[in-house]
């Protein structure tokens, strides 16, 4: 287990300028839902927000550094489980949402806000709890991990394509309406089998160490699913908004954090085995609850 610190990825700069334009496409489907007067009210209602804000960005770095206390993985694992709790929500939260009867516009906006957000708090958190767990401070000591670089690259890859989908939104609404649900079925294809061909050149190294990190990003993403819920239930939400907090900090970007491992640490094998089985199980996890939930109706 020792050598996976020290284990590289395989992954071309053409691969990662892809892998950033798929990402920014998924954004921009997403986008297709959204309309400024979405962020006007919820300005006026804001404690649903607020609340989904903290659970994201405050909650779950805490609870999984309480985790890795508790469980003292690897450093690159235990450093690539902080990462993806330093992201915002995935892409795939407003679907799973809607299928649990949540409310979906709650979770797109939390989405939209969030990824603006993350230009901020994902280096922030990373930084913070990274250097405060001790295992993982020397890996960021090493790393030229640059927040204006981190900045940059969320911009360009989510920001940018999320202006752009509000837009369209919003002076073309026929023309949003006719590829909105087109661009998202199909973005997320893409999305999914470029992640499996660009992996696949990895594909005995995460073999051989996924089993490391399966426990713990079942645990990780239970108690990010579990903290969600209990943000929203102590601060008296609705059972329709605590549906989709709970989805919205339980589903994570990990496609974002795979770009920043590729990009800012040269495909730490830990953190990339960590961010790309998170990516794989969130779903799986994610669709479950929809099913449990979508049996009842939320109460609004």
């Amino acid at each position: 287990m020792t050598g996976i610190d020290a284990i590289r990825l395989n992954f071309s700069p053409e691969s990662l300028m892809l892998l950033n334009a798929i990402l920014a496409i998924v954004m921009f489907s997403i986008a297709l839902d959204l309309k400024p007067s979405d962020f006007r009210a919820l300005a006026r209602t804001p404690k649903a927000l607020l609340t989904g804000m903290a659970s994201q960005f405050v909650v779950l770095p805490v609870l999984t550094y309480l985790l890795l206390l508790l469980s003292n993985p690897q450093p690159s694992i235990a450093l690539g489980l902080i990462l993806v709790a330093a992201c915002p929500g995935g892409n795939i939260s407003n679907f799973i949402t809607h299928r649990a009867g949540g409310n979906a516009a709650l979770s797109v906006s939390m989405t939209g806000i969030a990824t603006v957000a993350a230009i901020v708090m994902t280096p922030f958190n990373v930084a913070f709890w990274g250097n405060l767990y001790e295992p993982t401070r020397a890996i960021l000591k090493q790393t030229a991990l640059d927040p204006v670089s981190i900045a940059i690259t969320v911009f360009f890859m989510l920001i940018l394509p999320l202006i752009l989908g509000i837009v369209v939104n919003v002076r073309r609404p026929d023309l949003a309406a006719r590829i909105r649900r087109t661009m998202q079925r199909i973005s997320m294809a893409i999305f999914i089998g470029f992640i499996v061909l660009a992996l696949a050149a990895n594909w005995s190294f995460f073999l051989s160490y996924a089993g490391a990190v399966a426990g713990l990003v079942v645990v990780h993403n239970a108690l990010a699913l579990s903290g969600g819920y209990l943000t929203a239930t102590v601060m008296k939400l609705s059972d329709y908004d605590r549906r989709a907090i709970t989805i919205e900090t339980g589903i994570q970007n990990s496609g974002l954090g795979l770009v920043l491992i590729f990009a800012f640490f040269g495909g730490l094998g830990g953190m990339a085995v960590a961010a790309a089985f998170w990516g794989v199980w969130h779903a799986v996890s994610g669709l479950a609850l929809a099913s449990i939930w979508s049996r009842r109706e939320a109460l609004r």
